[in-house]
């Protein structure tokens, strides 16, 4: 029997990827493990592997089309297998990204577009996807409830009626305007599709702004006592021949020692509950060609400056080469952005959601300050947490706040 590669769903957050190019063309053979395409998830772009062994029979998606997860994009045919009938070909419902991205790969064949995708549980080879009754599907379209969220009490794990009405129910969609549309571009203009990753941004950021309440505090922070003891590790650590540390690597041990002092900012919103989070799962916003990615550093509480550092390093070096797998997105518990080197003073972040708090860290400044009865020079530095106040109140915000910034004028603390 024919075996279908499918697009597969390599994160939560994934419902659809996009072929970038395949590395395979058809009659080539292929083994487990075998990597046949670059696939553009919501997070990154990264290699999908073959789990069957065989001809490659025929690619039904072309390089530049996105599809969603579980949709046959090829056959693979087993030594003596005989190619399904041309109508028993599963149908592809594929939407073109970019005119330029569908010409990446030379070995692309005719790509099928029809009425829906027909993945390999549709043909029934199993299925993945939810198990709900019509009536619990329609009371969930009603009420905003995810299916595949829920348990099903029916038999066979059949999600029924009750099992949604007894479920949190989704905030209701906010009512404002409809958008304005954007001046239609002109002859000299560019109109730039968007990617996988910049939609996603984009529709994560609006949810954030529009169904999170946000709110700001922000704190200066005396940054002479942090860049001295900065320096001073730094000129061993040369002399050692051993690497040096950021301003930011000292900022994120503090953030992060700073939220088990103050557990409320290392939290979610859960509809019901709020969940506060036993380990900090740091968020490191991380700037790419195509947008913004937030890889996780886990455990971060247990890590020293120089391990959370080399942490950083490892992150962002594969962030930008695009090898960054998916799990390492995901689990985050608070976040940090830091856009000191670029030279902004200070601004405000979105929460990064379900988060409930992120840093947004500005850059060390020169400035005059008063010091008792006098006026010196000082290095200050601003600092403003973003916080979801259905979780944080303002004290709590501050309270954190307030240990950051013991920590980042007494550096020394944070290498007991």
């Amino acid at each position: 029997m024919a075996k279908y590669i499918e697009m597969p769903k390599l994160a939560d957050t994934m419902t659809e990827g996009t072929i970038i190019k395949w590395c395979i063309k058809e009659g080539d053979k292929v083994s487990s493990g075998d990597v046949v395409a670059e696939v553009e998830t919501d997070k990154a772009t990264m290699e999908m592997e073959t789990f069957d062994d065989g001809i490659v029979h025929k690619l039904l998606v072309a390089a530049g089309q996105r599809v969603p997860c579980g949709t046959a994009i090829a056959i693979v045919l087993g030594k003596g297998e005989q190619p399904p009938a041309d109508g028993s070909l599963p149908t592809v419902v594929a939407r073109p990204v970019a005119a330029t991205a569908a010409a990446a790969s030379g070995a692309v064949a005719t790509t099928v577009v029809a009425a829906a995708p027909t993945s390999r549980a549709a043909l029934g080879s199993g299925s993945s996807r939810v198990k709900a009754s019509p009536l619990a599907r329609k009371v969930a379209a009603t009420t905003g409830v995810a299916l595949a969220r829920l348990t099903g009490t029916g038999p066979g794990g059949r999600i029924i009626a009750r099992d949604v009405e007894d479920a949190p129910t989704a905030a209701p969609a906010f009512a404002g305007p409809a958008p304005i549309p954007a001046t239609p571009a002109g002859a000299d203009d560019t109109r730039i599709p968007l990617a996988g990753m910049r939609r996603v941004i984009a529709e994560r950021l609006l949810a954030s702004k529009t169904h999170i309440p946000h709110f700001y505090l922000t704190i200066e922070v005396d940054a002479a006592p942090l860049m001295k003891l900065r320096s001073e590790a730094n000129a061993n650590a040369e002399a050692n021949g051993g690497a040096k540390l950021t301003v930011n690597d000292f900022v994120l041990k503090a953030v992060v020692s700073s939220a088990k002092k103050v557990p409320a900012v290392n939290a979610a919103f859960a509809g019901d509950a709020v969940i506060q989070y036993a380990s900090v799962n740091l968020c490191v916003a991380i700037a790419v060609d195509d947008g913004l990615v937030t890889p996780v550093i886990r455990d971060a509480q247990k890590k020293s400056i120089r391990e959370i550092s080399e942490a950083v390093k490892d992150v962002a070096g594969r962030a930008r080469a695009k090898k960054l797998k998916p799990e390492e997105f995901v689990g985050g518990t608070i976040t940090v952005s830091n856009l000191g080197a670029y030279g902004i003073d200070q601004f405000c972040a979105i929460i990064n959601p379900p988060q409930a708090a992120i840093l947004a860290i500005g850059s060390i400044v020169k400035k005059p300050v008063v010091e008792g009865e006098s006026i010196t020079i000082g290095q200050r530095m601003n600092i403003t947490l973003s916080g979801d106040h259905r979780v944080v109140d303002g004290a709590v915000a501050a309270t954190y706040l307030a240990e950051l910034k013991k920590l980042l004028e007494n550096p020394a603390l944070m290498l007991i």
